[in-house]
C-alpha cells in the first residue's frame, strides 16, 4: 500500500508518504499558510520518491483536536484527493500523532486550545510493534481549563504538547511542549489501520474539534 498523510492542525504543516513499509516526510512552519504550502508540499513529495497523486492508495489526515481551521484544510485535502478515485480516508487523533511522536511508552498530551484552556487526554502504548502496538486512552480526551489537568495515576508519564508551553508543566513533568502532532506520526498509525481494513468513504471523513466555540463573548472574557 501507497498513502499520504496530511497533518495541519499546528502552526507546523506537515506532510509524509508510507510506500513500501517506508515513510518520507517533509514539514515547515507555516504560520497560517497551510492551505497555500500543503498541496506543493505533497507533490514535491511525491515527484522526489518518483510517484503521483494517481499512485496513491489511500490518505490519512490529522483529524485533531487543535486550530479549527488547520483541521479543516486536512479533512477537505483528503477528501479532494479521495473522493475521485474512491480512495479510503483515515483521521488519526492529534493526541495519538503527539504520543507516537514523544517515543515515550506513557504521555500526558496537552494542546493549547486557546481561549484560556487545552485539549488533555493521556495514552499508554499497548502490544508490540509494529503492526500490534495501539495507543490506549487512561484519561479520555477533554477539553478542560489548565488548572484541571491532572497528572494520570502510575509512574513513567511524560508531557508532550503546545499546552505545556502555554501554560507551564502543570504538574506533570518532564513536559516536552515543543514535541508536536506530525504526518510522519499519523502515517505511521495509520498504516497498521488501513491494513486492517479500517478506511471510510472519504465522504464521511470528519475533523475531532472537541469543543464547537472557537471565540469567546465579551462576557465571558471579561468573566474569566
Amino acid at each position: 500500500m501507497q498513502f499520504a498523510a496530511l497533518e495541519t492542525s499546528t502552526p507546523w504543516c506537515s506532510v509524509a508518504l508510507w510506500y513500501d513499509g517506508e515513510i518520507a516526510s517533509i514539514e515547515r512552519l507555516a504560520g497560517n499558510r497551510h492551505s497555500e504550502l500543503v498541496l506543493p508540499m505533497l507533490q514535491s513529495l511525491l515527484g522526489r520518491n518518483h510517484l503521483s497523486l494517481k499512485d496513491l492508495d489511500a490518505v490519512a489526515f490529522g483529524a485533531g483536536p487543535g486550530s479549527f481551521t488547520g483541521l479543516r484544510i486536512a479533512c477537505a485535502l483528503a477528501q479532494g484527493l479521495a473522493l475521485p478515485r474512491g480512495l479510503p480516508v483515515l483521521g488519526v487523533s492529534a493526541f495519538e500523532a503527539l504520543a507516537e511522536e514523544s517515543g515515550g511508552p506513557r504521555v500526558a498530551a496537552c494542546i493549547d486550545a486557546r481561549m484560556r484552556e487545552v485539549y488533555y487526554a493521556a495514552l499508554e502504548k499497548v502490544g508490540n510493534a509494529p503492526d500490534g502496538a495501539r495507543w490506549r486512552e487512561v484519561v479520555p480526551a477533554q477539553c478542560v481549563a489548565p488548572r484541571d489537568v491532572r497528572r494520570p495515576p502510575g509512574a513513567g508519564w511524560i508531557g508532550c504538547g503546545s499546552g505545556f508551553g502555554a501554560y507551564g508543566d502543570l504538574g506533570i513533568e518532564p513536559a516536552f511542549p515543543a514535541v508536536h502532532p506530525t504526518a510522519a506520526a499519523v502515517a505511521a498509525l495509520a498504516a497498521p489501520r488501513f491494513a486492517a481494513g479500517e478506511g471510510v468513504d472519504a465522504a464521511l471523513a470528519a475533523p475531532a474539534y472537541l469543543r464547537d466555540k472557537v471565540a469567546l463573548t465579551k462576557e465571558e472574557q471579561e468573566a474569566r
